[in-house]
C-alpha cells in the first residue's frame, strides 16, 4: 500500500488553513489512486472553514460551489484545487443532495459512497483517517459501501454505475450485500438523467484498465438491459462456435487504445445488428449493417452525445461485422470503399485488427489470411488516385455549366452517373472522356423526356441545355 505524496502546493495550502485554526485534509481520488499504488494529480481537500473562511485566508479563490461548500484556491503556480467544507447530508432525492455544513471529518466521511473513497490523508501529519475500513478492504480485494447499502444507492443511483466502474478498474469484487443492494436499486435509475449515465459510460471506455470489467459487471448487475437493452440482447448471442458477439466485442474494446474512444465505442455496438430484434423493437426485416447504424445511433442519441460522436461511431459500426467477401473483384472493392469513406478505413482496419486479436481466428467470416489479403487490397485502393466520391471526380458542376448545362437536380445525377461509370472502369476519369459521357447522359435524358411529355403541354424551348454557351 502505498503512502500518498502531496504536491508540495496541496500542502501549502493544508498548513495556511492549519495555522489560522482550520483543520484540513485531503480526500477523493488522489487518496484512493494511491492506496492502490496509482499516481494521480487528482488532489481535492477538504476542512473545518467554511467557504468565507477560505476566501478570507486565501488571496486568490474562484467559486466553484459555493452553495455545496466548494472553493476553488488558486496555489502559488497558478493550479486550482478544490476545497470543500465538511459537510453531512440533511436530504437526499436519488439524483442530489441537500447538504449543510459539519464540524467533523467524520460525519464528512460519513456521507461517501464507498470505503475505499472514505479514507483522509493528512499531508502533513502523513497520517491516514479511515473510521470504515477502506485500507482493509482494499487489502481484501472488496468494494463495500459506507454503511447500508440500499442507503448509499438510494441516495444517489449513479452510485451504482460508480460501483461497476470502480470494481472493473481496480479489480474489487463487490461484497455481498452491496452487490444485492446495488441490483435491487437498478430499477429506480431511470432518474438519472442523460449526460450522466453517458459520463460514467465514457470513463470506463477512455480508462487506462481494461473496460470489459466494468461492461461485464453492466451485465451481470442487469444495468445493461436497463439501459441499453440494444447491447444486452448479444450477451450470448451466438457469433461463432464458443464465442458470442458481446463477449467479442469486450474482448476487442480492451485491445484497442483509450486515447481513440471513437474506436471502442464503435467496437461496443460491432454486433448490434446482428440480432433481429429486442423488446419493443419492431425493426424486424431491416439489414443488419442498417439495423447496426441505427440502434447505435438511438443509444448516442439517448445519451445526449456530442454531434461528432453520432455522426463517427455509427458509421463505423454499421462496417464492422461486415467486410467484403475475400473473392470481390476489384470493382466491387471500390464500390464498397466508395460507401464506407476513405477517411474511415484506417478506423475500421484498427477495429478489424482488434477484432482479430480478440479471436485469434476470423474477422467476419474471414480467416486471417484472406484478412491480411483483404486489408492489402483495399489499402492499394485507399491510397490510389481511383476517385471515390463525386467530388474527386475529373470533373465539377462547373465542367457541366462550361458545356452549356443549365445548373438544376439533373447536375446531381450526371455526376453520380459518372462516380457510378468510373467506379466500374477507373481509366474513365478523364476530363474528355467524362464530358463525352456526360453529353450522352444528357441526350439519352432529354430524349426520354420528350418521349414521355404531353405535347400539349411541351415548351419548344425547353432543355438542359442553356441556349447559349457562356
Amino acid at each position: 500500500m502505498t503512502k500518498p505524496e502531496a504536491p508540495d502546493e496541496v500542502c501549502w495550502i493544508a498548513q495556511t488553513l492549519e495555522e489560522v485554526g482550520f483543520e484540513t485534509w485531503t480526500v477523493g481520488g488522489a487518496v484512493r489512486d494511491a492506496l492502490f499504488g496509482i499516481p494521480s494529480e487528482d488532489w481535492d481537500l477538504t476542512t473545518r472553514a467554511t467557504p468565507a473562511e477560505v476566501k478570507r485566508v486565501f488571496g486568490r479563490t474562484i467559486p466553484i460551489g459555493i452553495d455545496h461548500g466548494t472553493v476553488g484556491v488558486l496555489s502559488r503556480d497558478g493550479v486550482l484545487y478544490e476545497v470543500t467544507t465538511f459537510r453531512r447530508d440533511i436530504e437526499t432525492t436519488g439524483r442530489r443532495a441537500v447538504v449543510e455544513f459539519s464540524d467533523t471529518l467524520d460525519e464528512d466521511l460519513a456521507r461517501r459512497d464507498f470505503t475505499i473513497n472514505a479514507v483522509a490523508w493528512h499531508p502533513l501529519r502523513e497520517v491516514f483517517h479511515d473510521p470504515f475500513d477502506g485500507k482493509a478492504d482494499l487489502k481484501r480485494g472488496v468494494l463495500r459501501t459506507v454503511g447500508d447499502p440500499g442507503d448509499r444507492f438510494t441516495e444517489d443511483y449513479l452510485r451504482i454505475l460508480r460501483a461497476l466502474r470502480f470494481a472493473g478498474a481496480y479489480q474489487l469484487t463487490i461484497e455481498r450485500k452491496t452487490w444485492l443492494g446495488l441490483t435491487a436499486s437498478v430499477h429506480r435509475m431511470d432518474i438519472l438523467s442523460p449526460e450522466r449515465l453517458r459520463e460514467e459510460l465514457e470513463r470506463v471506455l477512455t480508462g487506462e484498465t481494461p473496460p470489459s470489467r466494468s461492461i461485464a459487471l453492466y451485465a451481470a448487475s442487469g444495468v445493461l438491459g436497463f439501459l441499453y437493452p440494444e447491447l444486452d440482447v448479444l450477451v450470448d448471442f451466438p457469433r461463432e462456435p464458443g464465442s458470442d458477439w458481446f463477449a467479442h466485442s469486450l474482448r476487442a474494446i480492451d485491445l484497442l487504445s483509450p486515447r481513440r474512444p471513437v474506436l471502442r465505442w464503435a467496437a461496443l455496438f460491432q454486433g448490434a445488428g446482428e440480432h433481429e430484434g429486442y423488446p419493443g423493437a419492431g425493426e424486424e426485416g431491416t439489414e443488419p449493417h442498417d439495423l447496426a447504424l441505427r440502434r447505435s445511433t438511438a443509444v448516442l442519441e439517448r445519451l445526449r452525445s456530442s454531434n461528432a460522436i453520432v455522426s463517427e461511431v455509427p458509421g463505423l459500426t454499421q462496417w464492422i461485422a461486415r467486410p467484403p467477401e475475400p473473392e470481390a473483384s476489384d470493382e466491387e472493392l471500390r464500390r464498397w470503399l466508395s460507401a464506407v469513406g476513405r477517411n474511415t478505413l484506417n478506423s475500421l482496419l484498427r477495429i478489424w485488427i482488434a477484432c482479430l486479436r480478440a479471436d485469434e481466428v476470423c474477422v467476419g467470416s474471414l480467416t486471417r489470411s484472406q484478412f491480411m489479403e483483404l486489408c492489402r487490397r483495399l489499402r492499394a485502393i485507399s491510397q490510389s488516385a481511383v476517385p471515390l466520391t463525386v467530388a474527386e471526380l475529373g470533373v465539377s458542376g462547373r465542367d457541366l455549366i462550361r458545356m452549356g448545362y443549365a445548373p438544376g437536380p439533373h447536375f446531381g445525377e450526371v455526376l453520380d452517373h459518372l462516380l457510378d461509370r468510373t467506379l466500374e472502369d477507373p481509366s474513365l476519369n478523364q476530363p474528355a472522356l467524362l464530358q463525352a459521357e456526360i453529353q450522352e447522359w444528357m441526350q439519352h435524358k432529354e430524349s426520354h423526356r420528350r418521349d414521355h411529355e404531353d405535347p400539349r403541354k411541351r415548351d419548344p424551348g425547353s432543355s438542359f441545355k442553356t441556349g447559349t454557351l457562356p
